[in-house]
């Protein structure tokens, strides 16, 4: 599906800022900059009320704000994949305002218990889960896929930049008025974002292949993408490695504020700010570090840079000199997450890109929100100062599996679809839910290309797999070495259509491709497809059988080709006769 914009509102410079020259794109960051603003407001009131309190029930506030994700990213993906994006993001805005409000008017009737205060952060945590992947599918709609790293890179200066400003404010407003005005304030801020999409008119938007999926199967459907993608694997291992470390920081920053500083909500917002400014200043110098260091030893930097933040607040009793340590920790984590960030979008097809996200986000918060009450707990146990040396060894272990598990290149991946299958041949037109469908594939291959061509059809398995596939292999005959057999199941003949029609990219075409070359010359492949038999026969036992488009074939004449079978067998089974 291709919905960007037109290139008209693309800029030609590929800056650290173009992707604000596309309108949406432009209109979306601004509104969603005050948004964040009144979050980051809300997290310090939140995390204030219940300063008090062990540090355990403390740490509680990052996990009722992260949990939500674990337990809803996937139904949310699978919502953003089968409903329009657009919808789907204004009523995560709505579930989020009627949370803040609810907040706020608790806070100021002085009824706003530490129960009923985790309760509505994680209903806030549940708007933001059911934004989240809808949120990230978008991007590649709103710029080119060149400047999806720019544009995860902006997503993280406007969170960043967020971070500098709403903490601040929102310490100073606690301070001052209490924290029922910085709720108000984040409830508030929520309707600028809505007023932008709904004005917003997607432009292009097809009806989505996931729409006439149950929730299980196109659960289904994207988790069995995640596992044969290799590439998207590799992203979800690299956040396995460093969100948990990171997490310390985010966990366990409002006690080094008050316990080793001796701040206030003030000081501790400022501490804040300064993670928010080095993230901003360093969007400046991001584009120029990738360059030097490229992706994997951005990723590395960072973790390293991450691990020494952590190991000087552990010993530092300065608050000035806290705040500093702090500014290279905002643009080590801008440079991580958005390589992550543009990483997996870059990878992930139009019609699963939101399930691939919602895996990609469950990882993520999923990571900080178990880590942070086990970072509260060993706190509580053996102090802040092992804790967070402890979430700086973590970080260095990361830093140092980069060279064994680096993220791969994307150089050949092209996710933009290709329906570059023709409508098989068929003497009956089955139903959506008829199946399962055996679909086999005969290839010629010559002795000296047999070993070559197991590699390729490597590539080929994951391709049908991430598809749709339930069961697949290859197989070689044992009285013709040179006659190989691919078989794969499909459950139904509507998701063998969606193959055909929605879910091959390009690259799937390209290793495609890559195997037919080493096909003995003057050959094709044989295709069949073929349904479960065991309640009896599938194909109409009439004298003439239905075929497409309406047309009746007499007997031994095969569909389309006024031939006989003998001779349909030579005329379908050509090149272009691909499952």
């Amino acid at each position: 599906m291709n919905t960007a914009l037109p290139p008209k509102d693309f800029p030609e410079s590929d800056s650290a800022w173009a992707p604000l020259a596309a309108r949406v794109f432009r209109a979306l960051w601004i509104a969603q900059l005050v948004s964040n603003i009144g979050s980051w407001m809300q997290t310090v009131g939140a995390q204030w009320l219940l300063i008090g309190h062990d540090a355990a029930l403390v740490t509680l506030v990052q996990t009722a704000s992260s949990l939500p994700v674990v337990l809803l990213a996937l139904p949310s993906g699978v919502l953003a994949d089968r409903f329009d994006r657009r919808t789907v993001l204004l009523t995560a805005q709505f579930v989020m305002l009627a949370a803040s409000t609810a907040l706020s008017v608790l806070a100021f009737a002085d009824a706003l218990t530490p129960a009923l205060l985790l309760g509505l952060t994680f209903l806030l945590g549940c708007g933001t889960a059911l934004m989240g992947p809808a949120w990230q599918a978008i991007q590649p709609e709103l710029v080119e896929r060149r400047q999806l790293g720019q544009a995860a890179a902006l997503g993280a200066v406007n969170m960043n930049l967020a971070r500098a400003l709403g903490p601040a404010l929102g310490g100073a407003v606690v301070a001052a008025a209490g924290a029922g005005w910085v709720f108000a304030f984040n409830a508030a801020s929520y309707l600028g974002t809505a007023a932008v999409l709904a004005l917003w008119r997607r432009p292009g938007a097809k009806p989505s292949a996931a729409q006439g999926e149950k929730l299980l199967t196109a659960l289904h459907a994207g988790r069995r993408y995640v596992w044969n993608a290799p590439g998207v694997r590799r992203v979800l291992l690299r956040t396995v490695l460093f969100i948990p470390g990171g997490a310390a920081l985010w966990s366990l920053l409002p006690l080094v504020a008050s316990r080793s500083l001796g701040l206030g909500s003030g000081g501790y917002g400022v501490l804040l700010g300064a993670v928010g400014a080095g993230a901003v200043s360093g969007a400046f110098a991001l584009p120029a570090i990738r360059r030097a260091l490229g992706v994997n030893g951005t990723l590395a930097a960072g973790a390293l840079v991450f691990a020494g933040v952590l190991a000087v607040l552990a010993t530092v009793r300065v608050p000035w000199l806290a705040a500093v340590v702090l500014l290279p920790a905002g643009l080590a984590w801008i440079g991580v997450l958005s390589t992550l960030n543009a990483a997996v979008q870059a990878r992930l097809p139009g019609w699963v890109r939101a399930r691939g996200i919602a895996v990609y986000l469950l990882v993520f918060q999923g990571g900080q929100a178990l880590a942070a009450p086990l970072w509260g707990a060993l706190a509580d146990r053996l102090g802040l100062t092992v804790s967070l040396l402890a979430g700086s060894g973590l970080l260095l272990l990361g830093a140092a599996s980069v060279r064994r598990w680096p993220l791969h290149g994307t150089d050949g991946i092209d996710p933009s679809p290709s329906d570059h299958w023709p409508v098989p041949p068929l003497v009956f037109e089955p139903g959506p839910a008829d199946g399962p469908v055996l679909v086999s594939v005969v290839y010629r291959i010559a002795a000296a290309n047999r070993a070559a061509f197991i590699d390729c059809m490597d590539h080929v398995a994951r391709s049908r797999r991430r598809t749709g596939a339930l069961t697949w292999g290859l197989y070689q005959d044992g009285s013709d070495p040179g006659r190989f057999v691919e078989n794969y199941l499909v459950a139904s003949w509507s998701e063998h259509l969606a193959q055909h029609h929605s879910r091959l990219t390009a690259t799937d075409r390209r290793h495609e491709e890559r195997a037919r070359r080493l096909l003995v010359e003057g050959t094709a492949p044989e295709v069949t497809h073929a349904f479960d038999a065991a309640a009896g026969p599938v194909v109409p036992e009439t004298g003439d059988v239905m075929t497409a488009p309406g047309r009746r074939c007499p007997p031994g004449e095969r569909p389309g080709t006024g031939t006989t079978e003998s001779a349909h067998a030579e005329a379908c089974h050509s090149l272009g006769d691909m499952p």
